[in-house]
């Protein structure tokens, strides 16, 4: 079988290999590899940024956007041949952390965990991959073409309960949400919260292309202005910061009325300064009551929330989001963005 691999640390390693075809270890499922979505992640190791082969390896199998369909599964397992099914991506460290020892791996404290296609497990981007049924989150068959949205959706379902927790420390009723940033996170955010039955708007630089009218499938408004002027006009009780961009994240901590919760998902970049008012912005968290968040990551949970969202969808809607498939053997070109992309998807079932 054929696999993308890349060496760790290594700028421009990143090539298909063919690998032994691997076998499951006990009670574990054998898995025919459909598809793997690309991310940032994924371009940021193949970049050499970071990523961590398996012990004793050179090489790491990448992607944690998986779709596959079981081949083999045990009895017992809860799974049957032909099922659609996606990988959980992380999984908890030996320790264990005492988040960990109680089944919230997405949350562990000593960074000891592993991920698949990431940190020290092979990931997915391959035409042949095993899991454990632990570790396996069964598919409604009518998401065969988009199933690979699972994770990004994963961490977006684990976002949401998130805000849902802080905010239940008190009475908590949002009527209006912000999602800065219309990529896949952002826009699935937005889904969660048009499914919560929230007024929707999402903010992106973009003009052109797929983004507006996927905003608008939603029932949602899509916004391109100043960011102040947007979170002046919206005042939002929930904001789903996806970008990362520091102006945004900044924007959002102070343009929430009193008891707002702002999420950030988005990772921002090292190294760029800005002068903001720190004051300013210490005296609206404190004195309106509201909270900023971090969140990334998911564990089985979160998959399982994610998987009932996206049944609930319109599958029109989810098909819209991958604007570009690529086989196994063109991979560069899923890790060169162009425009108008949203999701781009690498199929596994053709030949390396």
């Amino acid at each position: 079988m054929y696999a993308l691999t890349v060496l760790p640390g290594r700028p421009g390693s990143l090539e298909v290999r063919e690998l032994p075809e691997p076998r499951p270890g006990p009670g574990g499922l054998l898995v025919d590899g459909l598809a793997v979505g690309v991310c940032g992640t994924d371009r940021e190791i193949a970049a050499g940024q970071y990523g961590t082969a398996p012990a004793g390896r050179d090489r790491l199998v990448i992607g944690h956007e998986s779709l596959g369909r079981v081949r083999e599964a045990p009895p017992g397992s809860g799974f049957s041949a032909g099922d659609l099914v996606v990988g959980v991506v992380r999984r908890p460290d030996p320790v264990p952390c005492g988040a960990c020892e109680r089944g919230e791996f997405d949350m562990c404290r000593n960074g000891r965990y592993a991920e698949r296609g990431i940190k020290e497990l092979d990931g997915y981007a391959a035409q042949t991959w095993c899991v454990e049924p632990d570790y396996a989150v069964a598919l409604d068959p009518a998401l065969e073409d988009v199933g690979m949205l699972l994770e990004p959706a994963s961490v977006v379902a684990k976002a949401w309960e998130q805000v849902e927790r802080v905010g239940g420390r008190s009475w908590f009723a949002p009527r209006r949400v912000l999602v800065t940033g219309a990529g896949p996170i952002g826009l699935l955010a937005a889904l969660l919260g048009t499914q919560r039955g929230l007024e929707t708007h999402v903010l992106d630089r973009v003009t052109g292309g797929p983004k507006p009218a996927l905003v608008a499938g939603l029932g949602a408004e899509y916004h391109t202005e100043d960011p102040d002027r947007v979170f002046s006009a919206v005042r939002p009780d929930v904001v789903i910061e996806a970008t990362g961009a520091g102006k945004l994240v900044f924007a959002a901590m102070a343009g929430t009325p009193a008891y707002g919760v702002v999420c950030l998902t988005g990772v921002s970049p090292a190294g760029r300064r800005l002068t903001v008012d720190a004051g300013s912005i210490n005296q609206e968290i404190v004195l309106e009551n509201d909270a900023v968040i971090g969140s990334v990551n998911a564990n089985l949970r979160h998959f399982v929330q994610a998987a009932d969202a996206l049944g609930k969808a319109d599958p029109r809607w989810l098909a819209g989001l991958v604007t570009r498939r690529v086989p196994l053997d063109r991979f560069h070109e899923a890790f060169s963005p162009q425009d108008g992309d949203v999701k781009t998807v690498i199929t596994l079932d053709g030949p390396g």
